[in-house]
């Protein structure tokens, strides 16, 4: 049992290690991306355009592919073995591509109602521009199917490496347009390095795929078991996997009201920092936990499906919660260091930072939402997360109705942040209510005592801000220090208090700091 904790906190570090370093390079993509074109009308469009096709995928397919084509291909390894997985497999993948890529056409062939659903521009030359790159980008999709059915079959097999390379790859390559080839090319050889980008991301699951001894063999048998309870999975999962994506169009065409269309930008600037921040965290988690929480299922090992699910919540909460208040308190120099200068002004600074602090809000319930879900869909229960998903899209709608004219960008950050928050909580209630005890007395105390720490640390470091800023020099060194200083006095102020209030994970993390003292 312990091998097996110690095998799986490996993993999990090693495959947050690599996703980080995807994420801080798709930080340094934004911030070309921003510094060249901030929040003009290139961007807005250009972000418009590519949100598209993901939107798109994320709704049709990345439920298909994640809730139900990894527990069926787990399902047919633990009974079945190896060659009927990869027959099934082949299956999958085959009808994945046939259908992105018709779709793809679709969207070539017709993109003015896609974006006309995105966006509400009063600008129509922003509006042309956005049309004419959705054309472009939409190749993307067809991308993704092929990349993330490839990605299915390795995590069900516990190979993680690969999978976490894909947006490092990925970036590395939008990078290297900006320094060779954006002056000549400007936003339309952008839109085809993304494309170039998402083509890589496909290409390098095949060397760890015929390692493991997959070889692609197509194949179109709509018939098979497993393709059947795929199908019999899909629909469900997939409605109740469209809260994000909804949501995200939701966001997309009020932001397009707001500022001349730069409430796109700063929304996509800030949830994108904002998914650095939480998502290498959070989503390297829910990538590793996902298969084993299938195969418990698949097991029939409901305690310790239990077990793992509880620990896991509360491991998360336990390094969210700082999380969010950490970054609400430093969200301006943050977005100033890393995005401000060139084209991205004050009046940018201002607006995207405001959305930060309020998207922060929603990190937990993003966070709670991410793994309860993944609970929900090894267990191959879609309607209780598509009911979840339907209220939450709903207050997201009403909430941007009623704050976004009052509160602009913020209006429409607290939006989203109330509604990841009512999607987490309708998923925790009928957990608890079936006796799972996920949230117990004892965990209950707990997380209080997480959030009271939490609330000093955080009320300690916007103290600390506040006095740096008035001592150290303006500009990218000031703002460097500031920002260093204050997430290393956080990080000590939070770790203290939890030991003091003698919770478990920060007794874990002092023991694994003495046995390295003691190994060096």
């Amino acid at each position: 049992m312990e091998e097996r904790q110690n095998n799986a906190t490996k993993t999990i570090s090693v495959v947050m290690l690599i996703t980080l370093v995807g994420k801080i390079l798709g930080l340094y993509r934004d911030r070309l991306l921003a510094v060249h074109y901030s929040t003009q009308m290139e961007a807005n469009a250009f972000f418009t355009a590519s949100r598209i096709p993901r939107v798109f995928f994320d709704a049709v397919f990345a439920s298909a592919i994640a809730a139900c084509f990894i527990p069926v291909f787990s399902e047919y390894l633990e009974k079945k073995g190896k060659k009927e997985a990869f027959r099934f497999a082949g299956s999958f993948i085959t009808i994945m591509a046939v259908l992105t890529a018709s779709l793809t056409l679709l969207g070539m062939l017709f993109p003015q109602p896609l974006v006309t659903l995105f966006a509400d521009y009063e600008d129509p030359q922003t509006t042309a521009l956005a049309i004419s790159l959705t054309r472009v980008m939409f190749p993307t999709f067809f991308f993704s199917g092929v990349a993330f059915s490839l990605v299915g079959v390795l995590q069900a097999q516990d190979h993680f490496t690969a999978p976490a390379l894909m947006s490092t790859l990925s970036n590395l390559v939008i990078i290297a347009y900006f320094f060779f080839f954006n002056q000549s090319m400007g936003i339309y050889g952008l839109a085809g390095a993304y494309l170039v980008g998402w083509l890589i991301q496909g290409l390098i699951q095949i060397p760890p795929l015929r390692r493991l001894g997959y070889r692609y063999r197509p194949s179109w048998d709509f018939r098979s078991e497993g393709m059947k309870k795929v199908f019999v999975l899909m629909a469900p999962v997939m409605v109740s996997t469209w809260v994000q994506p909804i949501n995200l169009v939701i966001n997309s065409r009020f932001g397009s009201r707001l500022y001349d269309g730069a409430g796109v930008s700063a929304m996509e600037y800030s949830n994108n920092l904002y998914l650095v921040i939480a998502g290498t965290f959070i989503l390297s988690i829910t990538n590793v936990i996902f298969p084993r929480l299938s195969r418990l299922t698949a097991g029939g090992q409901q305690g310790e499906f239990r077990d793992t699910l509880r620990q896991t919540v509360r491991s998360s909460l336990f390094f969210v919660l700082p999380m969010t208040a950490g970054l609400m308190v430093v969200a301006r120099p943050l977005i100033s260091f890393i995005y401000g200068g060139g084209a991205f002004d004050e009046f940018s600074l201002q607006i995207t930072s405001t959305a930060l602090v309020w998207l922060s809000l929603g990190m937990v319930g993003y966070a709670l939402q991410n793994i309860l879900s993944r609970a929900y869909f090894a267990r191959q229960d879609g309607r209780t997360p598509l009911v979840a998903g339907a209220v939450s899209i709903g207050v997201n709608l009403v909430l941007c109705m009623v704050l976004v004219q009052r509160l602009e960008v913020a209006g429409l950050a607290i939006s989203s942040a109330v509604s990841s928050t009512v999607y987490a909580l309708l998923l925790l209630l009928p957990l608890q209510h079936r006796g799972e005890a996920i949230l117990d007395g004892a965990m209950g105390r707990d997380v209080l005592k997480m959030v009271l720490a939490t609330l000093v640390m955080g009320l300690a470091t916007a103290a600390m801000l506040s006095g740096l800023t008035t001592v150290l020099p303006t500009g990218k060194l000031g703002e460097l220090v500031s920002l260093g200083v204050c997430v290393v006095f956080g990080l000590l102020v939070y770790f203290f208090l939890t030991l003091g209030l003698r919770l478990s994970e920060a007794k874990l993390i002092l023991s694994v700091l003495k046995h390295l003292r003691k190994r060096g």
